[in-house]
């Protein structure tokens, strides 16, 4: 490793005995957690995130679920409250698109090296691919 690889990981990364969460950061972080917390609701995200071009219709969807429509709509409004998806309507489908930002800070809360974001100068080499924002 280089002075200036390990001067930029200094400047940039917390050490591993990172700050604990503010209340607000707590607080944020639980919303979107519980809301994966249901098997569903985590599917649905699995779906969504991993479908063609990065977003799904609903009516893509529904047909995974043994749920009727308006369940699976319950489900992804929670998401979206929780700030895991948005969602934009086009004539009388919505389509919903995971955020990716979102997806980074439940990824950062669990790291064992929180606060390192893959893509940023302070990821391992070989995690630099990838961008993630907070």
């Amino acid at each position: 490793m280089s002075k200036q690889d390990r001067a930029e990981r200094v400047a940039c990364c917390p050490p591993p005995a990172h700050e604990p969460l503010t209340e607000d950061r707590s607080g944020d972080l639980a919303r979107m957690f519980k809301a994966i917390g249901d098997p569903v609701r985590l599917r649905l995200l699995s779906l969504v995130a991993s479908h063609a071009g990065g977003e799904a219709c609903v009516c893509d969807i529904s047909e995974s679920f043994d749920l009727s429509q308006p369940t699976i709509s319950h489900h992804l409004k929670v998401l979206r409250e929780a700030g895991l998806v948005d969602s934009e309507r086009r004539g009388t489908w919505v389509y919903y698109r995971a955020i990716p930002s979102a997806l980074s800070q439940l990824s950062a809360a669990l790291s064992p090296e929180s606060g390192v974001i893959v893509g940023s100068a302070c990821a391992p080499a070989g995690e630099r691919v990838a961008v993630g924002a907070r």
